[in-house]
């Protein structure tokens, strides 16, 4: 008798060896974009009173010396601000330090609304302004650029990511002072409600980066017995040869766009001198927004090109802005604001990429900080170009004289860094 022997089923596989698709990817959390609200704010705080100069000394009778030293007070601030936001940053780690310089900004927006009843808060709301902003640049700029970096955000380019705080810095700059413009223009009680919006904006800026986490390298310390880690290098020259003839420019030139030039062809813009001051501390940075795919397209060219272009760009902005003040045209001043704008959006962006590219991670926010102190000594070039004009010369003649000088930092920039790569 035959038997049909029937072939047994296949053994069913061990789970371990069921092979699965592998789970996809979660996205990342966008941690940089989070944190750089933060940097709108700040850019926000520092122009939404710019564009009220005017306005202070309309509504509330303040003299002209006055209202330029409630400008000053800013650069006091700030300066300390970045001189130790920076090395705190480094030392303590750059979430608490940013967020504790936005409580900081807050308190400053809050005194300058108190300012419209007391005039005497005006003076401390605008310290704390540039001590909060100073402090912010210094710590949240190197956070937004670790945090839109990997491990954290492994989609965006480094180049992104080291521009990625000046960008949003200029939108700040840009939106702050029209806003506030505007509702100084036309809302009641001006010099209060116009800052309404910055604590609307910085609220939330807060609240967006507060889960953002802490991206300071850990300090880790040798094991015994094996041989100490090499120091992280810091091209020191490099630094000072290619950061410094260009950081002094970065606010230079938009400080002579929505400063001294409104204040010269105002006298054609009767009842709108408020409106116009907002349009040109929005034109200014706008510009600088404007030609940042023109800054990534140079960067690729030539390390020092965004330098070299932006520098050039100024001269062309003060050209322009010599008969835009001889002639009191606010256009053709407008124009000249843009340009100048535009040289400020490609020197920012070659500074920042500059000092990303040569900071040890251990002291980014400190050598950023010391990048961010160098380009504000430009926002006294207003001062200097109405003690001068005071002396007896013409101010066509010393922007002329600034382009001249602009085109000559150039040509001594491009020869300290001939060898640049």
């Amino acid at each position: 008798m035959s038997s049909t022997i029937k072939p047994s089923a296949p053994p069913e596989p061990f789970a371990a060896d069921r092979t699965t698709d592998p789970a996809p990817a979660p996205p990342p959390r966008r941690y940089g974009r989070r944190v750089a609200l933060m940097m709108l704010a700040s850019g926000w705080s520092a122009n939404q009173f710019s564009a009220l100069l005017g306005a202070y000394r309309t509504e509330m009778g303040l003299s002209e010396s006055a209202v330029t030293g409630l400008f000053a007070v800013y650069v006091i601030g700030l300066i300390p601000g970045l001189l130790t936001g920076g090395p705190l940053a480094d030392r303590c780690g750059r979430r608490p330090v940013a967020l504790l310089a936005l409580v900081v900004n807050l308190l400053s927006t809050c005194l300058l609304m108190a300012g419209s009843a007391a005039t005497w808060c005006l003076l401390p709301g605008r310290f704390l302004t540039g001590l909060g902003a100073g402090a912010l640049l210094a710590a949240g700029s190197a956070w937004v650029k670790e945090l839109s970096s990997p491990p954290y955000d492994p989609t965006t380019s480094p180049g992104t990511a080291a521009k990625r705080s000046g960008m949003f810095v200029s939108a700040g700059f840009a939106s702050g002072g029209l806003i506030a413009s505007l509702i100084a223009q036309w809302a009641p009680y001006p010099m209060l409600t116009a800052y309404l919006p910055h604590l609307v904006l910085a609220l939330g800026a807060g609240a967006a980066a507060y889960g953002a986490p802490e991206s300071r390298p850990a300090r880790t310390r040798p094991t015994e017995g094996a041989a100490p880690a090499a120091p992280e290098t810091f091209a020191r020259a490099r630094f000072w040869r290619a950061v410094l003839p260009v950081a002094p420019w970065v606010f230079a030139a938009p400080t002579i766009g929505f400063v001294t030039l409104p204040g010269l062809v105002d006298g054609g813009m009767a009842g709108w001198q408020t409106v116009y001051a907002g349009v040109a501390t929005a034109v200014v940075p706008g510009a600088g927004l404007v030609v940042q795919p023109l800054a990534r397209h140079l960067a690729t060219r030539h390390r020092l090109a965004n330098g070299v272009a932006g520098l050039l760009v100024i001269a062309a902005g003060l050209t322009c802005a010599a008969p835009a003040a001889a002639t009191e045209q606010p256009w053709l001043a407008l124009a000249a604001a843009a340009i100048l704008g535009a040289g400020y959006g490609l020197t920012l962006s070659f500074g920042l990429t500059e000092v990303a590219a040569l900071a040890p991670r251990a002291h980014l926010a400190r050598l950023t900080s010391l990048f961010w102190t160098l380009a504000y000594t430009g926002m006294f070039t207003p001062y200097a170009l109405a003690a001068l004009s005071s002396a007896g010369l013409g101010v066509p003649a010393l922007l002329g004289a600034g382009a001249g000088l602009a085109v000559l930092v150039c040509a001594v920039f491009g020869v300290l860094n001939r060898d640049g790569r």
